[in-house]
This record gives structure tokens, sequence and C-alpha cells, in this order.
């Protein structure tokens, strides 16, 4: 009996010629004010200390007590001042040892962190702007700390806008990854 049987011919493969542009993908140049530059350091003091006059200014008020967006101003500006000054030991640290924060997840809670403190900062700097200005308009400035009020929400804003750049970079560097 003549049965066939399958048989399996070797094809010879094309041999493939590597791409022209085989190298890897270029990585964005690290801009200033991301984090662990020095930019970024900058920006990060420029974010801290005027949250932490912001804060120093209100909690030695006697009546900072007396309206509720007031209270919120003192936990905004503490807690910026508690972000700003981590992230800048952080971007600091970065900078001593050359290391780069170019880490998904890094820029991904620098990015989350910046946003959620510079809106509860311009949230509550807003709220009490709004409140220094029915006060003063009142008429009330010789019972309350008018100029200390103004101060301390004019410090709260300072930082909201070192916050705004350092939070849209972040974001700019989450989307290019």
């Amino acid at each position: 009996m003549n049965v066939s049987r399958p048989a399996v011919h070797p094809v010879d493969t094309i041999p493939v010629s590597p791409p022209a542009n085989d190298r890897p993908p270029a990585r964005m140049k690290d801009v200033q004010g991301m984090p662990g530059t020095t930019g970024g350091l900058i920006l990060r003091l420029s974010q801290f200390v005027p949250a932490l006059i912001s804060f120093s200014v209100m909690i030695t008020t006697s009546d900072y007590r007396s309206a509720t967006a007031f209270c919120c101003l003192v936990l905004a500006v503490s807690l910026q001042s508690l972000w700003s000054l981590s992230l800048f030991i952080i971007d600091a640290y970065a900078l001593l040892v050359r290391r780069s924060l170019r880490n998904h997840l890094i820029v991904q809670c620098f990015t989350v962190g910046d946003g959620v403190t510079s809106t509860l900062t311009f949230a509550a700097a807003s709220a009490s702007a709004g409140i220094t200005v029915l006060i003063n308009d009142l008429d009330k400035c010789n019972v309350n700390h008018c100029a200390r009020f103004e101060t301390a929400v004019a410090m709260a804003f300072i930082s909201w806008f070192a916050v705004s750049p350092s939070f849209i970079l972040n974001f700019w560097s989450l989307a290019s990854f």
C-alpha cells in the first residue's frame, strides 16, 4: 500500500533587517520646575514660605476661630506647608544624589498631591478673603485683626500661585509618559 505521509519542508526565513531607528524612545528633557530639578526646588520653597507665613500670622491672632473660613485657611495652609516641605526635602535629596524623579508613580503622586493641596488652598483663601472683605465693609476692623487676616489671605494666594505651575508641570510630565 502506498499511503502518502505528510512531509514537513523547512521554510527559509527571510532575514529581517534591523529598523533604521532602533534606538530607544527618547525621554523628554527635564524642564525646570519639574520634580528633581533646581527649578522644582525653588518652586517648592516658594510654596512653603508663604504658606508658613500665612499659617503663622493666622494662628497668632486670637479670634481666627470666629469664622469657619479662617479655620479652613489654617488647615489648608498647614497641609500646604507640610506637603511643600516634604517635596522640598525629596527634591533636595534627588539633586544631591543626582537621581531622576521621572518615575510614573512618583510623578502621579506629586500631581495628585499638588492638585489637592492647591484646590484646598485656593478654596480656603477665597472664602477667607470674602470674610475679610465682609468684616472690612461692616467697619468691624477695630474689634478684629483685619490687617493680619489680609496678610494671611494674601500669603495663601501667593502660595497657591506658586503651586499652580508646579501642578501644571507635573501634569504635563505625567501625560508625556
